[in-house]
């Protein structure tokens, strides 16, 4: 069959059956390329699995799960992990910067002299320890009582957040600059931190003077009452 006839029976074909033949066949086509791809199934994506302790639902049952951490330097020189005490379902949460010797020893936040300024301070604004819980943004003793390093405290943070999580509470006072730093994440100077509201994971927080440095600097005191009691008014008004 030579050229000339090949398209004479093309051109019959098409005045016979019109373009429809051809547009079929391209519908059929892209039909069929479409279903391939339906059936095709996606990858499930790569979900990272959850620590144990990211699961946990108390606090007993987390502090069992994360006492014997040792994701950072702090580990090496402690006598007892602080994990914190208190309420499990207070209102209000005290957060402070880490243990000092007496803490490190009793394993308790807050338990020297500057655990027993903050037992008067919450009682000045009727609070008793019981019913508020007590934590660190650090959970170990930095030697000689140095403020923690900022990668010591990035590396505690999670415990402290799900802490926040179990608690759920409604304020959050945070005593010193290093406390709020590692919490809030924030560069200010504590006279610039003390002027605002902040919040963290759905509640509200007041920075104040840490206890050990009202011990130091008893003029301070005066300023650390106001910001009390603007906690407190805060607190009457939930």
């Amino acid at each position: 069959m030579n050229k000339k006839e090949v398209i004479r029976i093309l051109n019959l074909q098409k005045e016979i059956f019109g373009d429809e033949l051809f547009i079929s066949q391209i519908k059929k086509n892209k039909t069929m390329v479409k279903e391939s791809a339906s059936t095709y199934k996606q990858p499930e994506l790569f979900t990272q699995k959850k620590s144990s302790w990211e699961l946990a639902k108390s606090l007993d049952e987390f502090e069992k799960l994360i006492c014997d951490c040792t994701k950072c330097r702090l580990h090496q020189g402690r006598n007892k992990f602080v994990f914190g005490t208190g309420n499990p379902n207070a209102d209000v949460l005290v957060i402070g910067e880490g243990p000092g010797a007496e803490e490190d020893k009793q394993g308790l936040p807050f338990v020297g002299r500057a655990g027993k300024l903050l037992t008067d301070m919450l009682k000045a604004i009727k609070f008793e320890r019981e019913d508020v819980y007590i934590g660190n943004v650090v959970k170990c003793r930095p030697p000689g009582n140095r403020t923690p390093m900022q990668d010591e405290m990035d590396t505690c943070l999670p415990y402290l957040k799900k802490q926040v999580e179990l608690i759920n509470p409604k304020l959050i006072l945070c005593l010193g600059l290093t406390a709020a730093k590692g919490l809030l994440k924030k560069k200010e100077s504590l006279g610039q931190l003390r002027k605002n509201i902040f919040e963290y994971e759905g509640a509200k927080v007041v920075v104040t003077y840490h206890p050990a440095a009202l011990l130091r600097n008893p003029h301070w005191k005066k300023d650390a009452w106001e910001d009390l009691k603007k906690f407190k008014r805060m607190y009457d008004d939930l």
